[in-house]
């Protein structure tokens, strides 16, 4: 079942994406080599609580934390450990908050120090893909036309786009109806129209795009073992031009101070 949201639930949603890209903003001042991946998401955790929420991933389906942090290899659904972040890393730092009723959700990918230039592109298509999918994402016109600009951007730059795992419906629930393709057919799918709220969120390798599950459960990884990145945003469907609720204003000012990292443009 589709949940269309009032313009009024739509701000309220808006209120919790926001909270998350703060989240992230936080984790971007401090994510640098020589930090663990626990010690992120306990000032994540902090955080949020801090202002009035709950972290919408722990003790989730039986997740043990408040992000997901997935570094090199690794897709999404890392769970964060003591293990320290080193220079040359990149690192998908995913964060959702239950706030007044309704979910927010995001994704960015950092630079962990001097990464190589081969990797910073991967980033930057992933986060072109994410956009090229919110242009599309309009009253109107259908899911498809979403997953396919995102699929069309990453494989004309040489990419591979992951099959298993897919952006979704959000709202009241974390997991909403539909589901979001990061690859379809243009024309096919779901008609969006106003009130429809959607993460969209592509998942890009640099390699293959088959995945594997690691031994925990939780974390997926790329069959190749080449870097993958994940870029995501809570858009609501609008008839001229999608609806950002979610920011990455924040994150790209703190990794900006912060002289250990560099803004994916």
């Amino acid at each position: 079942m589709l949940y269309y949201k009032t313009q009024e639930e739509i701000e309220i949603l808006r209120e919790s994406s926001l909270l998350v890209a703060k989240t992230l903003a936080e984790v971007a001042k401090a994510i640098r080599p020589g930090v663990t991946t626990l010690a992120l998401d306990k000032i994540a955790e902090t955080f949020i609580r801090d202002n009035n929420a709950v972290p919408a991933f722990l003790n989730y389906n039986g997740f043990p934390n408040s992000l997901c942090i997935s570094v090199n290899s690794q897709v999404v659904h890392g769970i964060p450990n003591t293990k320290e972040l080193s220079d040359g890393d990149i690192c998908s730092v995913d964060c959702g908050v239950l706030k007044n009723g309704f979910y927010g959700d995001s994704a960015y990918t950092f630079s962990i120090g001097e990464v190589d230039d081969e990797t910073l592109q991967l980033l930057r298509v992933t986060k072109e893909s994410l956009y090229k999918g919110i242009e599309m994402a309009i009253a109107g016109n259908r899911l498809g036309d979403v997953s396919h600009a995102i699929q069309a951007h990453a494989e004309l730059n040489g990419y591979s786009v992951v099959r298993e795992l897919v952006g979704h419906g959000i709202g009241r629930h974390l997991h909403e109806k539909p589901e979001v393709p990061n690859y379809g057919k243009r024309g096919s799918g779901l008609v969006l129209r106003e009130g429809l709220v959607i993460a969209i969120e592509p998942m890009i390798n640099m390699g293959v795009k088959g995945v594997v599950h690691e031994k925990d459960g939780w974390t997926v990884r790329t069959a190749d073992n080449k870097p993958s990145a994940h870029f995501e945003h809570t858009v609501a469907i609008r008839k001229v031009s999608a609806d950002i609720l979610s920011s990455f204003e924040f994150i790209e000012k703190a990794v900006s101070s912060n002289i250990q990292n560099k803004v994916i443009n």
